[in-house]
């Protein structure tokens, strides 16, 4: 399988990929030629000018080949081969090298966003793996007691066979052509059959006993521990935590549980019909007790057996879960855990909105004139489970639900936020099979339905804070009526996932002891929801960093050259015992929409001054990335850049120069005979902030202007006298 085929394969393409294929080269392209271009040494090309031209040559004549191979078959739905013939020619024809570098960037990009999915997922421990191989060995145990207990059961009906005709054949026949004492030494014969046989049935129906005594403790097991397990891993992934949330195990758990089970109400209902059939009635009270016991088996089984294998999710929100909008379309998808033939499209499976909601918020009171809103959904999104073909499990997505709210009360109101308000998407089925009629629903995690893009942020706290508070069903539908407060540990955690999802890097302990300080800890360690939640809060200025790393600093982000956040003064501390040009990266603490600033330190007559400009917000990243910014931001009327390391002492180059656009890099030579252009961020006097809190003291900023003041005098003296 080829590299492309398996980021295709991992749905990976749409994620961290997808703004590299939107800016640097077509996805179309890299789609179509997959095979050809992960073939070529780029890497190679990308710094040997000769290799470049033979890569580019040789791509257009494997482009002319494909496109005669298209016209000599007939091919009517062919890619498009002549149009990316037209494209490689208008973009890299003058410059093969540029391509070779692009394509050589792009594949090592990949390469990296394989590596991070092949990582082994750090939330399953030993002892838990340790659990699942003793279940698996059991489970396997329980299939090898199955196969024995048909063959007992074979061998026990040939013995009912042998006995019956032994009765009526040839007892009929020795009584007739033998004498008295033959006679009853052949019922003698029979009896001790039939006692054997009876005692064989008692031998089977113990084992029959055991295999269920060993299913109730795995079905006890399944539904009480390893689900839940898995439902609160679930819980922690929708808010960001790396968990394992891979239905294999459990599936095959409950497969195979369910089928031993089936098979053991089959084998004891052969016993059944065999006493009927021979007129036998000395066991068949153990086996109809067994059989009610399996049949109470199969159902715990059945009614736990349909999970919500995803999520309720917006397209345009992925990376946030649980958050809904009236009208706009969103996912789920749920899995029935035992995949047995017998069930394929037997199960239809209805999601009802809100379904007996009233009764799961009942704490908060509410009555007719205080109400949560009340929505429906607009269609019928039915649905039958069926195979799906990469996890081989009963399965349905439902991919095009949406709701509307229903008329608003005259006097609807609520004691708490819309983004506060927690609502429900409950999947409802029944069906029949083995005799057994069963009613089985399953409800999504709580979700919140907002009223406007602007209400993501807010939803998204309330996602956060009430799934680390809800670790078990029945869920807590009215928390926020009377929040109780998370502990500093919790939240720090959650806080940590939230940028290991967004830009592949966790907080670390120096990072987070900034954020306590400003989440407002108490000194019991506990943190508030008025405090994090309300406007102007923390989490707000949170978010809008978040957001700033997944749009434009996702690279540096997971390659830890942003510090980001640290205080001015723990910035000043950093810096001045660092030699001269040594700088850092951090989140401005005043933009609550996220930007960024760096510092640096210049020594001066025996000491250090910091300096720091002002913050990058999303617009001005927008046109010109940070390693650009870095790479040309100058100082002084000399254009002195004063940026050399990053902290604590890494060449800014070897930090950010695979980053630079390739025309900060090389200036190029223009159809006119003039060098381009190229924008360079310069200031007169390094930028403070704006924030009251001012970075540097009075004595620093006047020797800069008097030494500024000097550059300015030397440069007017040295200019040219006129003619």
């Amino acid at each position: 399988m080829s590299q492309w085929q398996e980021l295709l394969r991992l749905n990976l393409v749409r994620g961290h990929l997808s703004h590299l294929y939107e800016t640097t080269f077509p996805r179309h392209i890299r789609h179509s030629l997959c095979c050809y271009i992960e073939s070529q040494d780029w890497d190679s090309a990308a710094v040997d000018e000769c290799k470049a031209n033979a890569c580019f040559y040789a791509l257009m004549l494997y482009l002319d080949e494909q496109k005669c191979s298209v016209q000599e078959n007939n091919v009517l739905q062919a890619p498009d081969f002549p149009g990316m013939q037209d494209y490689l020619l208008k973009h890299f024809s003058n410059e093969p090298q540029r391509l070779a570098v692009v394509l050589s960037e792009c594949l090592k990009e990949e390469k990296k966003v394989l590596a991070l999915t092949s990582e082994p997922q750090p939330c399953v421990s030993p002892s838990v793996e340790n659990n699942w191989s003793k279940l698996d060995n059991t489970v396997s145990d329980l299939k090898r007691q199955i196969m024995e207990l048909k063959k007992e059961n074979k061998t026990l009906e040939v013995l009912y066979e042998n006995l019956d005709y032994i009765q009526k054949t040839w007892l009929d026949k020795v009584q007739q052509h033998t004498g008295p004492s033959q006679s009853q030494a052949l019922n003698e014969e029979c009896l001790k059959h039939t006692n054997f046989i009876i005692q064989t049935k008692q031998v089977v129906l113990q084992k029959v006993m055991n295999i269920l005594n060993q299913v109730a403790h795995v079905v006890t097991v399944l539904v009480g521990v390893e689900l839940p397990e898995w439902k609160r891993r679930q819980q922690m992934s929708c808010i960001g935590c790396p968990a394992d949330t891979s239905l294999d195990h459990l599936q095959k758990w409950f497969t195979t549980v369910a089928e031993v089970l089936l098979h053991v109400r089959q084998q004891v209902q052969k016993m059944q019909d065999q006493d009927k059939k021979y007129n036998n009635s000395d066991v068949s009270n153990s086996s109809e007790a067994i059989d009610t016991c399996a049949q109470s088996l199969v159902m715990k089984l059945l009614t736990n057996a349909l999970v919500v294998e995803k999520q309720p999710v917006m397209s345009s929100l992925l990376q946030r879960p649980l958050i809904l909008k009236a009208g706009v379309r969103f996912t789920a998808t749920v899995r029935f855990l035992i995949n047995l033939p017998e069930f394929k499209d037997l199960l239809k499976v209805t999601p009802v909105f809100d379904k007996d909601v009233e009764a799961a918020v009942k704490g908060l009171r509410l009555a007719s004139c205080c109400r949560f809103r009340q929505f429906n959904f607009v269609r019928d999104n039915s649905k039958r489970l069926d195979v799906d073909s990469p996890g081989g499990g009963l399965a349905a997505e439902f991919a095009y639900m949406d709701i509307k709210r229903k008329t608003k009360a005259p006097n609807e109101q609520s004691h708490v936020g819309v983004c506060e308000e927690l609502h429900l998407v409950t999947f409802v089925t029944t069906f029949q099979i083995a005799g057994l009629e069963c009613n089985i629903q399953v409800s999504s995690l709580p979700v919140v339905v907002i009223s406007s893009s602007s209400q993501v942020c807010s939803a998204w706290a309330s996602v956060m804070w009430w799934n680390m508070l809800s670790p078990s069903e029945p869920w807590n539908l009215s928390l926020f009526s009377n929040p109780p407060p998370l502990s500093w540990q919790q939240l720090s955690q959650v806080l940590s996932w939230q940028f290991l999802a967004a830009g592949q890097r966790g907080l670390d302990e120096n990072q987070l002891l900034m954020l306590r300080d400003k989440v407002g800890v108490d000194p019991e360690g506990l943190v508030y929801w008025s405090n994090f939640f309300k406007n102007e809060s923390a989490w707000i200025w949170i978010d809008g960093i978040l957001d700033l790393i997944r749009k434009y600093l996702v690279d540096l982000w997971r390659e830890g050259h942003i510090m980001g956040f640290v205080s001015r003064e723990r910035t000043r501390v950093l810096l001045q015992e660092k030699c001269t040009g040594t700088f850092l990266l951090r989140f401005s603490e005043s933009s609550k929409e996220g930007a960024i600033s760096f510092s640096w330190v210049k020594h001066s007559n025996g000491e250090a001054h910091v300096h720091a400009v002002e913050p990058y917000t999303k617009k001005e990243l927008e046109f010109m990335s940070l390693p650009d910014v870095l790479c040309s931001y100058s100082v002084g009327s000399k254009f002195r850049k004063p940026l050399v390391f990053l902290y604590p002492d890494i060449p800014k180059d070897v930090a950010f120069g695979r980053y630079y656009s390739s025309d900060l890099q090389t200036p190029k030579q223009g159809g006119s005979g003039y060098v381009d252009r190229r924008p360079v961020h310069v200031s007169l006097l390094p930028l403070t902030p704006h924030s009251p809190t001012m970075e540097m003291n009075a004595e620093p900023e006047t020797m800069e202007l008097e030494q500024w003041f000097e550059e300015m005098i030397s440069d007017i003296l040295t200019l040219p006298a006129p003619p």
